[in-house]
């Protein structure tokens, strides 16, 4: 049976030229950083040389960026390290309805702990108003994170604006670029952020290993408590093949990320023009132009997503109904409830994400094959059928 991988977004697979490099790590190079001797000072190096590649791809300095474990550790050390940093300051922390869980969840956690937290809407496309967030700023805010593009949706934010407020009004900027790093251009400088995170499985590294850029002054606790690595912000022996492998895989992005955004974009509009086509009453979710290159979101009425999930992978193709994080819930998406969506068309949402390897080949078959299931799932769906007697 053909097999066809379309859910980039949850999480890409490792380039070869990746796993080339880390090999060594495992085997000749696997000394520890903090180590005097030969084989520490080699991983050492490696670690370093490491840490200025992923800074010189983001526009920042070597000692502001740290190697954590991924975006989610990223983003929870940025939450709970400026609360308990800036506790003295304020208690007031603003994100957006559409943030990932590895924002949210803290966010409830220190809700609990007396912080207030605001969560600014979006617009139908998904689109965070800077002149919201402006007005959500109080004299106790310490903290303003919102995702560089949505991770269902695909919908880029106007970062560099808010970014530009919250530098006027004092108040520490972060963004989760987890799904933009490697694909679309992220520089700290003009984005105008304090705080960054990344995660090195979206873009082709391995798992579990990520960064978090932290710029110069910037006051944060620290998340993980033991060792004095990373300058005493980042306790734990460094997972030194697992930071050669992010690094190449953003050296492997900065040289082909243009050429490839070019191929997914045009894959991109040839399913946004072809599944409303071929597929009757969908609704495309996000903004239509400002989304990032591989992302597609529909919602499709009348079934649910997860039907047409398990129908298509019975056919081989892999696509997702949403976070990969959240894929067990039997709750609609938060994403697709904030922009509007009633819960019924929420739970018929269908992700699309394409990467490195996407054929359009790949994406024919999926709309030689899509029509067909959803007119199986509808005959099947009461809701269709009271539709079609009214």
């Amino acid at each position: 049976m053909r097999k066809i991988y379309l859910d980039y977004a949850a999480t890409a697979p490792c380039d070869p030229e990746v796993v080339k490099a880390m090999e060594p790590y495992f085997f000749e190079r696997f000394g520890n950083a903090s180590s005097l001797h030969a084989y520490g000072q080699e991983a050492k190096k490696a670690l370093e040389d490491s840490r200025a590649l992923t800074a010189g791809f983001l526009g920042a300095k070597a000692e502001e960026i740290i190697f954590t474990s991924g975006g989610t550790e990223s983003d929870n050390n940025v939450i709970f390290g400026v609360a308990e940093a800036l506790a003295s300051k304020g208690n007031h922390i603003i994100t957006s309805a559409i943030e990932h869980h590895a924002i949210t969840e803290p966010c409830k956690v220190l809700e609990k702990k007396g912080f207030k937290v605001t969560y600014v809407g979006v617009d139908k496309d998904g689109l965070v108003s800077p002149d919201d967030v402006k007005k959500a700023i109080t004299d106790k805010t310490i903290l303003i994170s919102v995702m560089h593009a949505n991770n269902e949706i695909g919908t880029i934010q106007p970062i560099a604006a808010i970014g530009k407020l919250a530098r006027e009004k004092g108040v520490y900027f972060h963004t989760d670029a987890v799904q933009t790093v490697g694909h679309i251009p992220v520089d700290v400088n003009a984005l105008n952020v304090d705080l960054l995170s990344l995660s090195g499985h979206k873009f082709y590294g391995p798992k579990g290993v990520g960064a978090l850029y932290i710029r110069k002054g910037t006051r944060i606790g620290r998340f993980l408590c033991g060792g004095d690595q990373e300058k005493g912000r980042r306790a734990s022996t460094h997972n030194i093949s697992g930071i050669v492998g992010l690094a190449r895989a953003i050296e492997l992005c900065a040289r082909d990320m243009g050429k490839e955004a070019e191929a997914l974009l045009s894959l991109r509009a040839k399913l946004i023009q072809e599944i409303p086509a071929r597929v009757p009453e969908v609704r495309l979710n996000g903004h239509p132009q400002l989304r990032l290159p591989n992302n597609v979101n529909f919602s499709i009425k009348y079934i649910e997503g997860e039907s047409i999930l398990l129908s298509l992978d019975m056919l081989g193709i892999a696509v997702s109904t949403g976070s990969a994080c959240t894929s067990s819930s039997l709750e609609p998406s938060h994403v697709l409830l904030a922009i509007g969506l009633d819960h019924a068309t929420a739970h018929g949402s269908l992700r699309i994400t394409m990467g490195r390897w996407t054929k359009e080949s790949d994406i024919d078959y999926l709309l030689e094959n899509l029509p067909k299931v959803v007119e199986k799932l509808r005959a099947m769906s009461p809701l269709y059928e009271k539709k079609r007697a009214n």
